[in-house]
């Protein structure tokens, strides 16, 4: 597996991207600062551009927040595309911050936020595919999302 590149990596997940989601607000879904690009928080938009939503411990449970997580990973990776061209122009997740719309009881955040952090390893490797992390619980998430992501990357 060291011997594929991230895109021939995610082709073997046997996954599709959804269409990379236009801002809905006043901001950049995706800026290059130096060698970093950082991708603003991404929701769980499907291939049919529709949302997955529901909080988590009232109407979605912990397994199908962690797919909405990875849900959310897979726009991220269609952002990163349609503005790179290639997964291959990332060198390393450097730090992703997670939310989790639950219910005040719900303490499992971080293996919610797996459900991404996990498909970014499959893409990068253990080595770079995994960086610095948070993952905490909200109130609400614009449109009663489950997860809200965003991400910093270094270019190779």
């Amino acid at each position: 597996m060291n011997a594929l590149t991230p895109d021939q990596r995610f082709d073997q997940l046997g996954l599709k991207l959804p269409p990379a989601p236009t801002p809905l607000g006043v901001y950049k879904p995706f800026l290059i600062s130096g060698n970093y690009v950082y991708v603003s928080g991404h929701g769980t938009v499907k291939e049919d551009k529709s949302l997955i939503i529901g909080r988590i411990g009232k109407d979605l449970n912990m397994e199908e927040g962690k797919l909405a997580a990875r849900q959310v990973g897979l726009a991220i990776l269609a952002t990163l595309k349609a503005n790179l061209g290639s997964l291959n122009k990332i060198k390393r997740v450097v730090k992703v911050l997670g939310m989790v719309n639950c219910v005040p009881e719900f303490e499992r955040h971080p293996y919610v936020i797996n459900g991404c952090s996990e498909l970014f390893a499959q893409d990068w490797g253990e080595d770079n595919g995994v960086g610095v992390r948070s993952a905490v619980g909200m109130g609400s998430l614009p449109d009663n999302i489950p997860v809200e992501i965003e991400a910093l990357f270094e270019l190779s």
